[in-house]
């Protein structure tokens, strides 16, 4: 994840926490500091297990998830338009004129 990324989420949980628990953190730090972040969200879960703040649960699995991506699975194509109900097409024929008498050029293109 992108460095900017992970700095955009610590500062969405940086104004829940201020807001909800009255809380100051250092956003830069969150953004580069595994260890800091960790701690973080743990404060965070835990005020939100504490206030019901729901919110704040779901921008702490973000952060922890920024710095702990799970590994994508790799799908094939097919197997992605399965998910969402769709055929996958067949492959076309590559010569299929639309009219069968349409003239054709003989030894290549000019």
């Amino acid at each position: 994840m992108l460095a900017s990324e992970k700095l955009a989420i610590a500062a969405h949980l940086h104004v829940l926490l201020r807001r909800k628990a009255g809380r100051v953190t250092d956003t830069e730090w969150m953004a580069v500091n595994a260890d800091y972040a960790a701690e973080m969200v743990r404060v965070a879960r835990s005020v939100a297990q504490e206030g019901a703040h729901a919110d704040l649960g779901e921008w702490a699995d973000k952060l922890e998830q920024a710095w702990n991506p799970r590994p994508a699975v790799a799908v094939s194509a097919r197997e992605q338009l399965a998910r969402v109900g769709l055929r996958a097409a067949a492959p076309a024929s590559p010569v299929s004129p639309a009219d069968p008498e349409a003239p054709r050029y003989i030894g290549g293109l000019r």
